[in-house]
């Protein structure tokens, strides 16, 4: 399932690196796309939303939606 995201505070591509590897430790299977200049970051996973978004705030981002 498609589920997208509105992050702020991801300013380079470190920034994605560390997002990208966040969510594939709860889930290496996942397809994650992240467009720096509007915030978005899909990511094609099973895992809940929850989860996926709380791996993301732990890497010190805001998850807006």
């Amino acid at each position: 399932m498609n589920q997208s995201f509105i992050v702020t505070g991801m300013t380079c591509g470190h920034c994605e690196k560390a997002v990208t590897r966040a969510l594939k430790q709860i889930d290496p299977q996942a397809e994650v796309q992240i467009d720096r200049s509007s915030g978005t970051v899909d990511v094609q996973s099973e895992k809940p939303r929850e989860i996926l978004a709380k791996a993301i705030a732990e890497e010190g981002y805001v998850v807006a939606a």
